[in-house]
């Protein structure tokens, strides 16, 4: 009966209207699936999940918070967290013991195989087609056998904005209301961003994080700043809300001139050696002595800098 309305949705040209409707035909014009078909998921060799897992390292460490926390929020109602690399391959997976021989045998583990050119209209697989947060509840699976699960799943991009994992959180529950699901949304939501920040900041562990003042929906918009100011990097967020393009940062991008500080873009050769000057004195607590050393020029040149600047000393 599901084969039978995957395939009626699909002839009435619902496609053009609804996003679960595309998806199906994309599984089963492009990728020649058959809803009925039965066969089991396909599942990575030890060394191919061994590999996968290596690519994806630095995006797990990264991510290891973020999973254990959202785990703690939905693991006690029979979910489980599984985050998928680009290619729609989970290699990183928290869940109740209890649940492991169910969810092993649906396929919610590590090293099956969830893209949407295997699985059809999935939670990990359709996400990662379509670059946005979704669930796929139950029904809306195109393959009937994927018919009693609930996947919901949100993009987490890399530091430089490219799409580089699937955060998913999944139940096989019958229960499983459409208020809670809501909440799991929102819940796997924040859980992906919480991962991209993290990664940002590992990245970039040698630069100035800085949270750009965009509106509220662009939450997670950071770039980097280096120690002159230039933008090293930013989050996918950011770059959307600012306009960043990677020409632009190849280029010399000034946090001063994104961020629209007219003081800063107004910068003179004096009011950079100010900042220079008052950077050494307050690293040494006020000691001229040690600042002009660190600096490389003599006490009585200092002075007459501090002077200059109008600079007063803290002792």
């Amino acid at each position: 009966m599901h084969a039978d309305l995957v395939q009626a949705s699909i002839a009435t040209n619902d496609a053009a209207h609804s996003a679960l409707v595309a998806s199906w035909r994309r599984s089963l014009q492009l990728h020649r699936l058959d809803p009925a078909e039965r066969k089991a998921p396909k599942r990575l060799t030890e060394a191919e999940l061994m590999l996968a897992r290596q690519r994806m390292e630095p995006l797990a460490r990264a991510a290891e918070a973020s999973l254990n926390r959202l785990y703690l929020a939905v693991g006690g109602v029979g979910c489980c967290v599984m985050l998928a690399d680009r290619d729609g391959i989970p290699v990183e997976r928290r869940g109740a013991v209890a649940d492991d021989e169910t969810f092993d045998e649906w396929g919610l583990w590590t090293g099956t195989v969830w893209s949407e050119d295997s699985e059809g209209t999935n939670g990990i697989g359709t996400c990662i087609a379509d670059q946005r947060a979704l669930t796929i509840h139950r029904d809306q699976h195109f393959f009937s056998r994927n018919t009693l699960l609930s996947c919901t799943t949100a993009p987490v991009y890399d530091h430089e904005g490219n799409l580089a994992a699937a955060l998913d959180v999944s139940s096989c529950r019958s229960d499983l209301t459409e208020g809670f699901v809501q909440l799991i949304a929102v819940a796997v939501g924040d859980a992906a961003r919480r991962i991209e920040a993290e990664n940002f900041r590992m990245v970039y562990s040698n630069a100035r994080i800085l949270l750009a003042p965009v509106v509220e929906r662009s939450a997670g918009a950071f770039i980097a700043v280096d120690a002159d100011d230039l933008v090293v990097g930013a989050t996918r967020s950011a770059r959307l809300a600012l306009g960043i393009t990677r020409e632009a940062l190849a280029k010399g991008l000034l946090a001063a001139d994104l961020l629209g500080d007219a003081a800063k873009t107004a910068e003179d050769l004096d009011d950079a050696e100010r900042g220079v000057v008052q950077r050494a004195i307050a690293r040494t607590g006020g000691n001229v002595s040690a600042a002009a050393q660190n600096l490389g020029i003599s006490r009585a040149t200092l002075h007459r800098k501090l002077a200059r600047f109008g600079i007063h000393r803290t002792h």
